[in-house]
Formats: C-alpha cells, sequence, structure tokens
C-alpha cells in the first residue's frame, strides 16, 4: 500500500475492528477511482483524501463512519449519499456495521469529485454556470 498515509493508518488501527473494516474498503475504492488520490492528515487527526482539492475525508463515531464529500453539486445518481443534501459546501454517507456499500455507485461519485477538482472545483464551475 505505497500510497498509505501513516497517520491514516494509526487512526484506522485504532477502531474497533467493525469501522477498521469499512475504513479500508472505503480507503479500497477511493484509491481505485483514481490513482492520483493522496492521503493526508487534517485537524491533527483526520484522514483526508485529497486531488487538486480535499475530495473526501473519514471520521468515525460511535455507531457509523462518515465519508465526508466535498462537492454538493456531484451527481448521486444511486442515491448512496444519506446526510447533508442541503448543504452548501458537502454532503455526506453515513455507514453502519453490517451496511453494504455500493462500490460502482461510490466510485462515480468520486470520480466526479475529483473531474471537478481538475476542473478548478465545484465552486468555480458553479460560478461559470450563472
Amino acid at each position: 500500500m505505497t500510497r498509505a498515509h501513516s497517520g491514516v493508518d494509526s487512526y484506522i488501527d485504532r477502531l474497533p475492528p467493525w469501522q477498521q473494516d469499512i475504513c479500508r474498503e472505503l480507503r479500497e475504492i477511493i484509491w481505485a477511482a483514481d490513482p492520483e488520490i493522496e492521503e493526508t492528515i487534517k485537524r491533527t487527526v483526520q484522514p483526508y483524501f485529497v486531488l487538486h482539492g480535499n475530495v473526501c475525508a473519514l471520521l468515525a463515531a460511535k455507531d457509523h463512519v462518515n465519508l465526508f464529500l466535498y462537492d454538493p453539486t456531484a451527481p448521486d445518481p444511486q442515491r448512496i449519499i444519506n446526510q447533508g443534501h442541503n448543504n452548501a459546501t458537502g454532503r455526506a454517507i453515513q455507514i453502519y456495521d453490517g451496511d453494504l456499500i455500493n462500490r460502482p455507485a461510490l466510485t462515480e461519485l468520486i470520480r466526479a469529485i475529483v473531474a471537478n477538482n481538475r476542473a478548478g472545483g465545484w465552486r468555480k464551475l458553479r460560478g461559470s454556470s450563472r
């Protein structure tokens, strides 16, 4: 796992096993979505995935894992986003123990965010459509 960031490894390793499994699956999906996505730690301990800006971030909560998506404009035709639909800057997917992750839908969503980032970011793109 040459793309792994030691801080992200440490964050995941401290979680309960079921959350470790979810985070590792999300990490695999994110990496598979684009080979240039990099990992980093922001806000002291939070794992972020970046490429020309923030793509997404992980945050384990008591009973679920949040995958924060930093683009409120990326299409979600499979309706996998379940939090933050009215948020001005991003949305989230909450994943609970036993939930199945829709890999194809999440992959496409991550790719859409990356495409927007490469084009200057959703804020720039939204401003140019007015």
